[in-house]
């Protein structure tokens, strides 16, 4: 997975399309790859904005003043216009992103707890029995981030460190495959290994989730 750390990210958006949007009255969104997109957005769609200009109407005390791009965005972006683009940070804004894009992502790796479940239902069924043999969702998901195709949407920075991101797998039969074998593996190995988990000493829980991941 690519990793997509709003600290570092300038979002760059065409002027032009964006004003469009802005003066249609819609409500539209900015995806991280600055592409202007309307609901209902795609399955996995990024957004690093969301919004909907409603304009005043005008009276003698208060006359019609266009609103800047910053009055569009809010104090939390950054926007510098350069010509035909408009450029934009949005990492002070990540508390807002976050509750706008979970909805769409695969999983959530945003609070103190880390990841306790995947979205999509078959992974989410995997991670379960998974847990059975004390593979933990951090492992599983240091496996889909090094070995699938997506997008981790994320602040991370070293000094001092902090990481809060969401995770968009591209393809989820193939996070699907991939994650069934690792865990498949694994389970195997401490069946074949470790004298708790030996097959007679299975708990009926453990010995459900053996048989989920075909490992007896």
């Amino acid at each position: 997975m690519k990793k997509f750390n709003l600290f570092n990210e300038i979002i760059v958006t065409n002027k032009q399309e964006l004003l469009n949007a802005i003066n249609s009255a819609k409500t539209f969104a900015i995806n991280h790859k600055g592409e202007i997109c309307f609901p209902p957005y795609k399955e996995k769609e990024i957004l690093i904005f969301e919004g909907k200009y409603t304009p005043k109407a005008p009276s003698a005390l208060t006359p019609h003043t266009p609103p800047t791009l910053n009055d569009i965005f809010g104090k939390n972006y950054q926007i510098v216009e350069d010509d035909d683009r408009v450029l934009i940070k949005a990492f002070s804004n990540w508390q807002e992103l976050i509750k706008l894009n979970t909805p769409r992502a695969s999983y959530d790796d945003t609070t103190g707890d880390g990841v306790s479940e995947f979205s999509n239902s078959d992974l989410e069924d995997i991670g379960w029995n998974a847990t059975e043999f004390n593979i933990t969702y951090r492992e599983m998901i240091e496996f889909l981030e090094a070995e699938c195709k997506g997008t981790l949407l994320c602040i991370e920075q070293e000094e001092p460190y902090q990481f809060s991101g969401l995770g968009f797998l591209s393809d989820d039969d193939e996070a699907k495959e991939k994650l069934f074998k690792f865990c498949q593996e694994k389970a195997k190995h401490l069946i074949e290994n470790d004298p708790l988990y030996a097959k007679e000493n299975l708990s009926d829980d453990e010995a459900e989730a053996a048989e989920f991941l075909k490992c007896l």
